[in-house]
């Protein structure tokens, strides 16, 4: 299990939570529920899903509120740092 993809998870589940919109709720959690499905999976993820993965962060980012999107900020520096372990780009 990948420690930052589940921190990352976990955050995002967090954020899902604190929004009030629930468009970005709704994205939130299936963005959540998939880092967490490879959190557990154990082989983690490429570069090139993660850098989808915080696109669709930075796309939610402006859209709520300043607390959400500081923890949207926490999730999407879990995924940089996971990433930093990966070999490749």
């Amino acid at each position: 299990m990948s420690d930052e993809l589940a921190r990352a998870s976990d955050l995002l589940e967090s954020a899902a939570s604190e929004t009030g919109d629930e468009d970005a709720s709704d994205r939130l959690t299936d963005l959540a529920d998939q880092l967490e499905s490879l959190a557990e999976d154990g082989r983690g993820a490429d570069h090139g899903r993660l850098a989808r993965f915080q696109a669709a962060m930075d796309e939610i980012h402006p859209t709520v509120g300043d607390d959400t999107a500081a923890t949207i900020e926490q999730a999407r520096d879990e995924l940089s740092t996971y990433r930093e372990t990966l070999e490749g780009v």
